[in-house]
């Protein structure tokens, strides 16, 4: 075994890093918690041996949670279970009549007058679907069909009402009030209350606020580079433990190991902790505007590694790439499953829609959406040290891999990219979000 393999199965350093960003708390975007993980998260790259560990610092549109509730016949129904606004919600108090989506498909609002109605749809999709559909893109189905509100309802167990953002890069804050609420709290409602009034009323605050991304370097300073990335920034409600605690966490290791490895190192490697991930993308989106994309061979982005056994990756069509991940698991004779499909939500993403090369790396779990992620539940007793270290072995040599000369990874264009998703059904939840980047001419 090689020393660097047993060294990380034996290292701290990730873990340590995971720690001290839960231990922060609310690291929302662009509060003072993100700063300070950002900063911590510098100062760990420094330590693990990168060079010109910085912040590179961005404007956004902050938003603070206030009160929300949800109200029907004199119940207040944060009184029993919680009722939390989605960031970038409006501040509001609207009325409606409750009308039950399911789970939200579109067919589903196409076939129900939504119009002034109180909208409730489930997290999740059936089983039977074959896509993923964004919480975003049906929040923006129920703002196009006239809805008042949007109430997102968990399909997770637990008394756990979801968060996650809505709004659009044009328009940050959202159309109409947004709420999440639990499962059980879902069901009460439209058991009760469906054909009935409710009132859903959101106070919040938005203003300017400065985010930042980490910024730092390992490898022969090429003009070709590798990044790997992580989001650094978390929801209010919880220690983001999983989404993305233990991604940035995993930046940190695989620098420490890259630096006991840079003599192998035949291409640039970036390290980039990205801020103002859970508001949309926002600082990939100014990282991917500001460099020479012909420039980057491929992203290798970590966002929910080591909340299952298994490592997973998304390989967004590229060949190259699925055969990199393939070498890299005969080599270590450990499974790593490959998903050629495309993943338009997470930081690679403002590369890749472009052509650049990403990986979506992630721990492969058991049931769909997010599971604990988003809720309150997103905690670090829910991961293991373990799973964290196995998995960085696994990325680091891939990143190595992905770097050597010899290895070709083809960009593809972006036209390529605009068909692929209209194959894979996803352009149409994109355009309703606004997130198509591409000329419809």
């Amino acid at each position: 075994m090689s020393n660097w393999i047993g060294r990380t199965f034996t290292s701290d350093t990730g873990w340590e890093h995971l720690e001290t960003l839960v231990d922060i708390g609310d690291r929302m975007a662009g509060s003072e918690g993100e700063r300070a993980a950002a900063a911590a998260t510098r100062d760990a790259l420094a330590e693990a041996g990168a060079r010109d560990a910085h912040l590179d610092e961005f404007e956004i549109q902050g938003w603070e949670r206030g009160d929300s509730a949800i109200r029907a016949d004199g119940a207040t129904y944060a009184e029993a279970h919680e009722c939390i606004a989605l960031p970038r919600s409006p501040a509001a108090e609207v009325s409606g009549t409750l009308v039950d989506l399911g789970h939200g498909l579109p067919e589903d609002f196409e076939e129900t007058d939504c119009d002034g109605k109180v909208v409730v749809t489930r997290s999740d999709v059936p089983d039977h679907y074959d896509r993923y559909l964004h919480r975003r893109e049906k929040y923006y189905h129920a703002v196009e069909a006239g809805a008042a509100a949007f109430v997102y309802r968990n399909h997770v167990e637990g008394c756990l009402p979801p968060t996650g953002s809505v709004g659009t890069d044009e328009s940050p804050v959202g159309d109409i009030p947004a709420v999440g609420v639990s499962a059980e709290t879902g069901a009460q409602l439209v058991r009760r209350h469906e054909d009935d009034d409710l009132t859903v009323s959101v106070t919040a605050e938005t203003s300017a606020a400065t985010s930042q991304n980490v910024h730092a370097e390992l490898g022969p300073e090429t003009d070709d580079v590798v990044y790997v990335t992580s989001h650094v920034d978390a929801h209010d409600i919880s220690t983001g433990a999983m989404d993305n605690g233990a991604g940035t966490a995993m930046v940190v290791e695989l620098a420490r190991i890259l630096a006991e490895l840079e003599s192998d190192l035949e291409t640039r490697v970036r390290f980039v902790a990205f801020g103002a991930e859970e508001v949309g993308l926002v600082g990939s989106a100014y990282e991917a505007d500001r460099v020479d994309l012909d420039d980057v061979k491929a992203v290798v982005n970590a966002d929910g590694v080591a909340k299952g056994r298994d490592l997973a990756l998304h390989t967004h069509g590229f060949d190259a790439l699925e055969d990199a991940a393939e070498a890299v698991a005969d080599r270590f004779e450990h499974p790593v499953e490959t998903v050629p499909k495309l993943g338009p939500h997470s930081d690679h993403w403002p590369f890749t829609q472009w052509g650049v090369p990403g990986y979506h790396a992630y721990g492969k779990s058991e049931g769909s959406g997010r599971g604990w992620g988003h809720t309150h539940a997103d905690t670090l007793d829910k991961l293991q040290v373990r799973d964290l270290r196995e998995q960085a072995i696994l990325l680091g040599a891939l990143t190595v891999h992905v770097a050597a000369e010899a290895v070709e990874i083809p960009h593809k264009e972006p036209d390529e990219i605009a068909e692929a998703l209209e194959d894979e059904d996803l352009a149409e939840g994109m355009k309703i979000t606004g997130d198509w980047p591409y000329d419809e001419n």
